[in-house]
């Protein structure tokens, strides 16, 4: 008779950086390991030494229960993950070893698990056969190569970590210099990559979502199918990574049965969110759309919440990723129990008591499939399924220059919510603004994009796109938000003496470090969007494009806290118009050479006793000082600003006008 094979054990890493999308790749990776068989599969996102005590702590376990199994040891697992990572003796009491008749050897070996944390010996003990990491954009360079140099004592064969994503493809020579690690470049996108003779294509896997469940990081978007219909893109934008990353245009991935096999195994999600990088490039467009269509994204289509803990459940009773379900489980029936009031509450409080699964870390299966079975009715009573609208997001955005009649006309067929149409550049505005009329006249009112800057554009040029935007809004009765997106660059330049692709410090060549503070600080009071309203959009940018070019000069605490300095003007001798005034009054008297070494220190946005003790007329020392940082004092009881910021703040008639803003 044969042995059975011996289980493998993947583990999937994405860097612990803030980011809005799911990572896709590893989520088709996690579905082929899972297709093989054989092999156990972890997702993580977060403190990497956190995740290495725990799989100590475990492992701790395990031995103590093998020790004395008259205790469940895992109860005990929250206490035992601290002991082993601070062995602060206040745990170690807590611990209670001495529960056990055996109690001096479980204190021999916790005094092993404990150094054998301390003194970093499990990095001589690797365990994982394979370790997946993704990246991402290249201003994540730290976080990224830090991780990757830490996963590196995870695996057992060097060779089997393997290191793909956006920053992989675009920078495999820099990330192999510091690392060691040849990283995979492309997408997966032929069969046998991983294991010769497997006829699997992963780039066109479903996404196994479960994953996602596995850790404590939330992503921004979710209850959306991820998908793409088309890779690639028909155009070499310098700016963009596509070319590299996905350098052959595939003008058609079905999407049917992917969407099929996701709804079977993970319930029928609200939105579809496609990834595309030029959907309109496509042959097959019609046919993608058509597509769309059959998958329940039509036009005015609605969703139908499924019941999220039968899901959840069934999964674990079926032994799919039980990691993630158990924590998925953990999730829902708490976020039950604590809408629940009264005798309802009592009782679910008991059961939850009962069961141990008050806490995540000493919540097991077989005690969330009994707690379900008494919860069951109640959670069904009170599960109330919402009806919403669909909404299906090209979220790369599509290319305004390749609209027609007909596409226009396909576009409008589906949910799409909202359209974003690409405006990065001034010179595409006769296409740019073909494609919304055009697609305004069909019906479609919901716009967004991506408004490029720091790139070649002077700084002039994001103010001019804004308004062109907000002026269609107005004339077309349609929304459009604009996201304005900073540019970094994707590789070191030729000149540069420092790689700036590794952070985000670039500074375009018409651009300066204080006209991009300044547009952060007006974006950080509009949360990042430009919507419909015009004058919302002249408060906050300027009502000409001479106040705008004010507002990039004007002191940084004075954006932030515009209304504020505004009302200050009334009352104090500080605030926007006194130091407007002072700076027509000292731009106009100093000299030629004093006028250039000013705005030299005011745009590179550096401040210090220093740069200001170079100067000595008094025209330029008064205007400087509007330049102190006066955040502090206004969040500083007891400082003058502080005072009367809270005036301000009380008084019902500024309320009042700022509510109307």
């Amino acid at each position: 008779m044969a042995r059975p094979k011996k289980r493998r054990k993947v583990l999937l890493i994405e860097p612990n950086y803030s980011n809005k999308f799911p990572p896709i790749g590893l989520m088709k990776i996690a579905t082929y390991h899972r297709n093989l068989g054989n092999w156990d599969v972890v997702f993580y996102k977060g403190d990497l030494k956190a995740f290495v005590v725990e799989q100590i702590a475990d492992k701790c376990i395990a031995d103590f229960q093998k020790t004395d199994d008259s205790i469940d040891w895992f109860l005990r697992r929250d206490i035992i993950i601290e002991a082993i990572k601070t062995g602060r003796k206040e745990f170690i009491e807590k611990l209670a070893l001495n529960d056990s008749a055996l109690g001096k050897s479980l204190e021999d070996q916790l005094t092993f698990y404990k150094r054998y944390y301390k003194k970093d010996e499990w990095k001589n003990n690797p365990e994982w056969d394979r370790v997946f990491v993704t990246t991402l954009f290249t201003f994540y360079w730290d976080i990224t190569i830090e991780t990757i140099n830490f996963v590196k004592h995870f695996v057992k064969d060097k060779k089997n970590l393997m290191v793909g994503g956006v920053l992989a493809s675009i920078q495999p020579d820099e990330i192999y210099k510091a690392t060691g690690i040849k990283p995979f470049v492309g997408i997966l996108g032929t069969p046998g990559i991983l294991d010769k003779g497997d006829t699997q294509i992963i780039d066109e896997l479903p996404l196994d979502y479960s994953i996602l469940d596995e850790i404590e990081y939330k992503y921004p978007m979710s209850n959306a199918y991820y998908s793409y219909t088309t890779r690639g893109c028909i155009r070499k934008c310098p700016f963009c990574a596509v070319p590299t990353l996905e350098p052959k245009y595939n003008s058609f991935i079905p999407l049917k049965e992917r969407i099929k096999l996701t709804c079977e195994q993970y319930g029928d999600q609200r939105d579809l969110l496609l990834m595309d990088n030029n959907v309109l490039a496509s042959e097959e467009f019609e046919t993608i759309i058509h597509e769309i269509k059959d998958c329940g994204f039509g036009k005015d289509a609605k969703y139908v919440q499924p019941n999220p803990l039968t899901i959840a459940i069934h999964n674990l009773e079926s032994g799919y990723n039980d990691r993630a379900f158990i924590r998925k489980c953990h999730s829902l029936i708490n976020e039950f129990y604590d809408k629940l009031k009264g005798e309802e509450s009592f009782a679910v409080y008991k059961i939850l008591s009962k069961h141990h699964i008050i806490k995540l870390q000493t919540t097991k299966k077989e005690a969330i499939l009994a707690a379900y079975q008494e919860i069951k009715d109640l959670y069904d009573k009170h599960f109330k399924p919402s009806t919403v609208k669909r909404y299906v997001d090209f979220n790369q955005g599509v290319d305004a220059r390749l609209f027609d009649e007909r596409k226009v006309e396909l576009l409008s067929s589906i949910a799409i919510r909202p359209l974003r149409v690409a405006f990065d550049d001034l010179k595409t505005l006769p296409a740019y603004e073909k494609a919304i009329r055009m697609s305004a006249k069909a019906g479609i009112k919901d716009f967004s994009n991506y408004l490029l800057y720091n790139f070649k554009d002077k700084p002039i040029e994001l103010y001019q796109r804004l308004k062109i935007n907000v002026d269609l809004c107005e004339e077309l009765k349609v929304s459009i938000y604009s996201f304005p997106m900073k540019y970094h660059p994707i590789r070191k330049g030729k000149d540069d003496e420092v790689d700036l692709s590794h952070n985000r410090d670039y500074i375009g060549v018409h651009w300066n470090r204080k006209y991009i503070r300044a547009v952060q600080a007006i974006l950080n009071s509009t949360k990042g969007k430009i919507g419909r309203g015009k004058s919302f959009f002249l408060e906050a940018f300027g009502s000409n494009e001479e106040e705008y070019m004010d507002l990039l000069e004007m002191p940084e605490t004075f954006i932030l806290y515009r209304f504020f300095f505004k009302w200050l003007d009334e009352t104090h001798t500080t605030g926007v118009k006194h130091w407007k005034n002072c700076w027509n009054e000292c731009m106009s008297s100093i000299s030629y050479d004093e006028k250039i070494r000013l705005l030299d220190v005011i745009h590179t946005n550096v401040f210090t006793e220093e740069t200001i003790s170079q100067f000595n007329n008094p025209k330029i020392l008064k205007l400087l000082d509007f330049y102190h940082n006066y955040r502090k004092d206004i969040i500083t009881p007891g400082t003058e600003l502080y005072r009367l910021k809270q005036e301000y703040d009380s008084n019902p008639t500024i309320k009042l006008r700022r509510a109307n803003k």
